[in-house]
């Protein structure tokens, strides 16, 4: 009997599919095994032997830990912190320490948030810095500090035409001084004002007269003001070339030698920072016609000026001037 073409169909398939099954070797499909000696070098490279980092098969010169050497440990955050404050130094104040008041008003915000990184430093922070670095953070906060209140006062407008003619122009920073004295500010979550860090720092804790001629007062017969912050490692270079900056000013220190005469910036009369050079300065062998703080001072500034006027000083027959101060303001225009 026939075989009819389906069920013909239905067999052909069938005997295709029990060929195909029976003909495949083992060469052409392979299960999956691995052998024990090839594991490690070809399948598992994460399998690290003792000597490697696992995770990323690194060896241990590949990834050294941070080292810091001890006396950087100090040095290196301080100094970070001071980079803070370079961005308005050099933008506003210019080299012979004028500032652009008009300008810095414009970019009030930008100071006012430079300003409170000094109010949110963590005070274990400052604790670790060296002691020039804690100095010159104290001066880098005093500046800037004038340099806001001035700038919020900016321009300066006389509260009544007598003190216009007492302070000798409508541009004296006199006019703002009470401003300036009641300015309270955070430093390190604290309250403080700028007569409280000179009683305490400047004329306590770190005991330097140097830093006095580092200091504004948004003036004319003020020390420059410096377009770059104070740091750490070059702080007593940096406060010698203050001193001598501010001695070659006429408005600090000059002499009259046919009339006999010295004269000394206001910033040196005992009234103001004079007694402060006594403690480091006072000398009784030279200078025996002037008092204890006047010999003090000059004994300081013979450490800054010519050999000449050294000469002048030490022998010399002269009296001694104080000049007067110039209060007009600091300003580029």
């Amino acid at each position: 009997m026939a075989k009819s073409p389906v069920v013909f169909i239905i067999l052909l398939v069938v005997s295709v599919f029990i060929n195909g099954c029976n003909s495949t070797e083992p060469k052409t499909v392979k299960p999956v095994s691995v052998e024990p000696d090839e594991s490690k070098p070809d399948m598992f490279p994460l399998e690290a032997e003792p000597n490697e980092v696992a995770l990323g098969g690194f060896e241990p010169n590949d990834i050294e830990p941070v080292k810091t050497e001890p006396d950087k440990q100090q040095t290196v955050p301080a100094t970070a912190f001071h980079d803070k404050s370079t961005g308005i130094l050099e933008e506003f104040v210019n080299y012979n320490g004028m500032v652009d008041y008009r300008g810095l008003r414009r970019k009030r915000l930008e100071l006012r948030t430079l300003l409170r990184e000094f109010s949110k430093l963590d005070p274990a922070e400052y604790e670790s810095w060296l002691r020039e670095d804690k100095i010159a953070f104290w001066i880098n906060l005093y500046n800037l500090q004038k340099l806001s209140v001035v700038t919020d006062n900016y321009p300066i407008e006389p509260s009544s035409r007598i003190l216009t003619i007492f302070y000798r122009g409508t541009n004296s920073i006199r006019h703002v001084e009470d401003k300036i004295a009641e300015r309270k500010f955070l430093v390190m979550d604290e309250e403080f004002t700028f007569a409280m860090i000179e009683k305490q720092f400047f004329r306590g804790e770190f005991d330097d007269p140097r830093v006095f001629f580092a200091v504004t007062s948004a003036c004319k017969s003020s020390p420059p003001l410096r377009n770059e912050p104070y740091y750490g490692y070059k702080l007593d270079e940096q406060l010698t070339e203050q001193t001598e900056r501010f001695l070659s000013s006429s408005l600090a220190f000059s002499i009259d030698r046919e009339k006999e005469k010295v004269y000394l910036s206001a910033l040196f009369q005992s009234s103001w920072y004079g007694k402060e050079f006594v403690n480091k300065f006072a000398i009784d062998r030279k200078f025996k016609d002037q008092t204890a703080e006047t010999r003090a001072v000059l004994n300081f500034i013979t450490n800054y000026i010519s050999k000449e006027d050294v000469s002048f000083l030490q022998t010399g027959n002269y009296t001694i001037n104080y000049m007067t101060f110039d209060w007009s303001i600091n300003d580029t225009l």
